[in-house]
């Protein structure tokens, strides 16, 4: 079976308007239907995982978003449905996260290392 990588730079992507990103959603329904897909949380996205987070009260506006995100709950539920969900230490460190921060199932990856986690996918997706 291919074994596949979503590498996710851009957090909170439609969250106004859904109540989950659509990457993370889109991971659970592969997983659903047997694909193995993996997550590589970067850059900016990299604040999904840290713990703890409340987007109750989110508004914009006059628009209130009723179903908020619950992105700790959709990345703790891939990960018990087998995937592995990394994240690059370098730019969780730039955003000043501390790896206790973290949620603890989440696998840390160095930039310097991405070139052989790459090579143990089939195919990478950037979204």
């Amino acid at each position: 079976m291919a074994k596949y990588l979503a590498i996710l730079d851009t957090a909170y992507r439609a969250t106004l308007e859904e109540q989950d990103d659509p990457i993370i959603w889109l991971t659970h329904s592969l997983r659903g239907a047997g694909a193995d897909v993996h997550v590589l949380l970067r850059q900016a996205a990299v604040n999904y995982g840290v713990k703890g987070q409340d987007a109750s009260g989110l508004s914009f506006g006059g628009k209130r978003q009723t179903q908020p995100p619950n992105i700790e709950r959709d990345l703790v539920t891939l990960i018990e449905k087998g995937a592995h969900v990394y994240y690059v230490a370098e730019d969780a460190e730039q955003r000043g996260i501390a790896p206790q921060e973290i949620l603890p199932a989440l696998e840390p990856v160095h930039f310097s290392d991405l070139p052989s986690l790459f090579g143990g996918f089939e195919q990478v997706w950037h979204w």
